[in-house]
Order: structure tokens, then C-alpha cells, then sequence
């Protein structure tokens, strides 16, 4: 390999990983200036509706939606492959479970919430990014999440936990019915 196809290696792979670390702490601004305006994230099928769209404003309120439900939220980043215009990022993403994580359908109405249980978690994940005019525009991802779901207490669920669930999943429809 080249020094210039190194660079080129270096640069996107530099730009992947701050793409998943700014998830924890980034201001749109930073989103701005790495997130592709038509960049799509693969991942927001049962995300919150503002983040199923193209660009940027898409992937900050995917930050959002995390942060509001994780606190201490960061990634460590165990591999990076560059191939071409595509990374592939082996991660483990640790936090806290501080909020209600609030997941939704297809028709971008709430289809489960998670009360907050304090617990926190680590897990493994795969984070593939495609990289155009210097920016991402594409993401998609595989994550343990059986894994942080029995980490954080919601499987199985105790009897108690599953009324906290009714009654968060209740709240969050009501809350989402006034947006």
C-alpha cells in the first residue's frame, strides 16, 4: 500500500471512530461536520422518529435518544479495518441505564419502554460506516443486545419490572401523542 492510500486508510479511519464516539458527547456541530448530508443510518428502524431520516439532524437525535436513556455513555474501540470506502469497527459501548429507553415500531409509535434500573453494561458491537467526500454516509451495526438487556436487568423480567414497564410505556405514548 501506497502513502497515499494509507493516509486516505488513516483519515477514514479516524473519521468512523469519532463518528460512534460522538454519539456519547458531540454537539451537532460535530455531527455537522462529519455526518454526510444524505448519510442514512441503518439502525434507526426502531429508533425515535426524528432519526430516520438522511444527514446529520438524523444521527444527533440518535445521540440524543441514547443519551437520554444511558448516562456514562462511551465506547472503546477494540479493531478498525479499512477496506476501500468502508470500516468496519469492533467496539464494546459502555453506560448506565439512567432513563427510560423507549423503543418504537415501524409506524414510529412507541412499542416498548424500558424503565431506568441504574445498572450499567458493556457490551460488543460492530459498527460498519461507509465514508463519501469525507464524510459518513452510511452506518449500519450488530450489537449484543440480549447481552445488555439481561446486563441491565430486563430479562427476564421480575413481575415488579414489568409493571414499571406498563406504566413507562404508558407515559411515553402519552408524551409522544403531544409532540
Amino acid at each position: 500500500m501506497d502513502s497515499i492510500s494509507l493516509t486516505a486508510a488513516d483519515t477514514a479511519r479516524a473519521l468512523a471512530i469519532r463518528s460512534v464516539r460522538i454519539m456519547a458527547d458531540g454537539a451537532r456541530a460535530d455531527f455537522d461536520a462529519i455526518i454526510h448530508p444524505e448519510a442514512v443510518n441503518r439502525e434507526a428502524a426502531a429508533e425515535p422518529p426524528a432519526t430516520r431520516g438522511r444527514g446529520p439532524a438524523a444521527f444527533y437525535a440518535t445521540a440524543l435518544w441514547l443519551r437520554g436513556a444511558y448516562a456514562d455513555l462511551r465506547h472503546t474501540i477494540e479493531d478498525a479495518v479499512v477496506d476501500g470506502d468502508l470500516v468496519a469497527l469492533h467496539t464494546t459501548m459502555y453506560g448506565r441505564h439512567v432513563g427510560p429507553f423507549v423503543a418504537y415500531g415501524a409506524d414510529g409509535q412507541v412499542d416498548q419502554v424500558f424503565p431506568p434500573t441504574g445498572k450499567t453494561f458493556a457490551v460488543t458491537q460492530s459498527h460498519w460506516l461507509r465514508i463519501a467526500d469525507g464524510k459518513v454516509i452510511e452506518h449500519w451495526a450488530n450489537r449484543d443486545d440480549l447481552g445488555q438487556a439481561v446486563q441491565l436487568g430486563w430479562v427476564p423480567p421480575t413481575p415488579v419490572y414489568l409493571v414499571r414497564m406498563a406504566w413507562a410505556k404508558r407515559k411515553a405514548k402519552r408524551e409522544n401523542s403531544t409532540r
